[in-house]
């Protein structure tokens, strides 16, 4: 039997080629694998009928095989296998395709389980692939494991070899303090991994999940504290307290309340004995570069160079030419730095930034490259927060003795979770919009208007103005017929509905130079409309562009898509955003709907997260923190606040983990923050 430091590979039934997929999932070792926590449950002691089966939600039908109809080849070279099977209440249609053994396994007049989402109709009930287990099988285990998958190794393959890796379980080191594992009646690591993946039954899954869920925000808080406690200790670049009014009074127009009442927090900041650490939290235009602008111009004043790091190449660019006139008529020079420069202007610009002359760089991850020496870097500013994780920012932040850092997101999150998350990080938020922004119009409509919806977009382009077309999908999925895929779209909607036009193509899996070539002829007006995935959800900003539409905008948390309808209504014209969505679910439509009345992105966070929860929310980047295998920071915040309590209580009698009793805890806490980045 293998270590739990050896390759999953193994393990019985794995083998080289199937461990090198378990590394797409980030499973190297046989503990990786016992790590790697079911992320639901089928459970089987509750099938529904075939006619209560709820529509598109997964769930478990009991019912009897009646017929096994002959494999066909089908479109594409491949094979259907359909098989009928019925219950008292009616008849369901079961398909696979290219998976003969399935059907073939069935027999006939004998009952199953199948477990799936349910499609078809209301008359005619359909599975796709379902899972079938026998009756004997569900008396054995009546729940079963659902793991995160991919291409080539499904969920039922990894739980096999879960099970055969399961008595290992006792090896796991446990780095909860006894005393805790007491007062919250908690059950030891080895026990909990086991029963997460091998549970009896739901009060046992639900009693693993609790401690699992406990110790990795406990690990999260203590090491979101140690972080904080690292910049406390050191000493920042020193600066004198500084009134913002001669920047102000150089701008065309009058900052709002909360810009100015930001920077106040900045300069105060500034200006004290520790470094920065500070997130600045807007909503989409709410003018959180003018904000970082003023701190710039306070660190130039007090002889300090900063950094702004900038997820694209094409922000870093508009960043750096925003930030030029802002700062140039005090003398600070702005400097661009890219991977895609020329060499050339690479060495002028690494010049710069060594001697001082760069007062301010802008830059993509080319930044923290160890090519790039400050002669005096005071300020780091990270944009787009949730695209780097803790390491970039450390990184950024290592370039230099303890510098002020100042990180900038535009995704609005409620103030108490921003908190419990960011608690590394204090918060300012800007809650108003700048005058003269207009209110960005947003509309519902069904694909029965798209017709219509092109010859609104042609009066559109007739008046000089340009629009986002954006798609859920890269290439279509024949899983998933009713989803639009942006390279189909392009050639078979866009440009048969805009003949004449001028359309541009842009999604993730062009190179990065395409990508950048493409968004520039669009900001440049070389382009009419843009059919795209979300890559142009970041900052981007064209005046121009006036209309946004999102096909089948029913795949997209209401977040993802506000920050989307931000895209437009930053010219004079007046600008849309049009939602598409065939789907007939009241709830995906009243979500729709409620995104047409509501303008603040405050308001769609909250609602967003109460009814999608935080998968859809937060994605998978987590906001630069550590991944998080099985805790949720918006469901688990009850037990988040009880383990930042507690991680507060602990450090206060041990600052550093340094007691012998406390080295699994530390250790466990770097191997949590390893997947963000090393503790910096």
């Amino acid at each position: 039997m293998p270590n739990l430091d050896d390759s999953v590979q193994y393990l019985k039934g794995v083998g080289p080629a199937l461990a090198k997929k378990f590394q797409k999932l980030g499973i190297a070792t046989v503990g990786d694998l016992l790590l790697h926590y079911p992320r639901r449950y089928i459970d089987y002691t509750q099938p529904c009928t075939v006619a209560a089966a709820p529509y598109d939600v997964d769930c478990c039908v009991r019912a009897q095989v009646l017929q096994k109809k002959p494999a066909r080849r089908i479109k594409g070279g491949r094979t259907l296998l359909q098989v009928l099977a019925a219950d008292d209440s009616g008849t369901l249609a079961l398909s696979w395709f290219n998976t003969a053994y399935m059907a073939e396994n069935l027999q006939l007049g004998e009952t199953y389980y199948f477990a799936g989402r349910i499609g078809g109709s209301l008359t005619r009930r359909e599975l796709l692939h379902p899972l079938v287990r026998t009756q004997a099988q569900v008396a054995a285990a009546p729940l079963v494991a659902v793991y995160p998958a991919t291409e080539g190794l499904p969920s039922g393959r990894i739980a096999r070899v879960v099970q055969n890796a399961l008595p290992l379980a006792d090896a796991i080191p446990d780095p909860l303090p006894p005393a805790l594992l007491t007062r919250y009646k908690m059950p030891p690591k080895a026990a909990a991994v086991r029963a997460i993946h091998s549970p009896r039954d739901a009060a046992d899954a639900a009693a693993a999940r609790r401690r699992l869920i406990f110790e990795e925000l406990y690990l999260l808080q203590l090491g979101i504290f140690l972080l904080r406690s690292h910049g406390r200790r050191a000493a920042g670049a020193p600066m004198r307290a500084l009134d913002p009014a001669p920047f102000f009074g150089s701008l065309p127009y009058a900052p709002t309340g909360a810009q100015r009442r930001a920077t106040a927090e900045i300069f105060a900041d500034l200006a004290g004995k520790t470094p920065m650490n500070r997130l600045l939290q807007g909503d989409v235009g709410s003018g959180k570069t003018l904000v970082a602008a003023a701190a710039i111009w306070c660190a130039a004043q007090n002889g300090w160079q900063s950094a702004m790091l900038a997820p694209t190449e094409i922000l870093a660019r508009q960043h750096a030419a925003t930030l030029a006139d802002l700062l140039e008529p005090f003398g600070v020079t702005v400097t661009l730095l890219t991977g895609g420069m020329k060499a050339a202007e690479k060495r002028v610009a690494l010049a710069a930034i060594a001697d001082g002359r760069a007062g301010l760089v802008v830059g993509t991850h080319a930044v923290l490259t160890e090519s790039v020496v400050f002669k005096n870097l005071g300020l780091a500013i990270v944009d787009e927060q949730h695209r780097f994780g803790v390491r970039q920012r450390g990184l950024l932040a290592g370039k230099a003795q303890a510098p002020h850092l100042l990180v900038m997101s535009a995704t609005p999150i409620p103030r108490t979770l921003g908190l419990l998350m960011y608690g590394d990080l204090d918060i300012s938020v800007l809650d108003e919009l700048p005058p003269g922004r207009k209110p960005i119009k947003t509309w519902f409509i069904t694909g029965r208007k798209r017709r219509d919806l092109y010859g609104y977009l042609q009066k559109q382009m007739d008046a000089g103005h340009q629009a986002y077309i954006v798609c859920p999908a890269i290439e279509e999925n024949e899983l998933d017929a009713g989803m639009q895929a942006v390279r189909q779209y392009y050639a078979e909607t866009a440009c048969a509905l805009l003949p004449g036009r001028r359309v541009g193509l842009l999604h993730g899996r062009l190179k990065p130079k395409e990508k950048d070539a493409v968004m520039a002829q669009f900001k440049a007006g070389e382009l009419d409309a843009l059919v795209c995935t979300t890559v142009i959800e970041v900052g981007v900003d064209v005046p121009n562009a006036t209309v946004m539409v999102v096909e089948n905008a029913e795949r997209f948390g209401l977040s993802a898509l506000h920050q989307l309808r931000g895209r437009v209504g930053r010219g004079s014209a007046e600008s849309c955003c049009i939602l598409i969505s065939d789907n007939t679910s009241p709830a995906v439509r009243e979500r729709l709907q409620f995104l047409c009345r509501t303008p603040d992105g405050f308001a769609v966070a909250k609602y967003d997260l109460e009814t999608r929860g935080p998968g859809d929310f937060f994605g998978q980047a987590q906001h630069g923190l550590p991944t998080l295998r099985v805790a949720d920071l918006v469901q688990d915040t009850r037990t988040l606040t009880v383990a930042q309590q507690e991680a507060k209580a602990l450090l206060e009698k041990d600052p550093a983990l340094a007691q012998p009793e406390h080295r699994l805890l530390s250790d466990a806490v770097e191997a949590l923050f390893a997947t963000a980045g090393a503790m910096n």
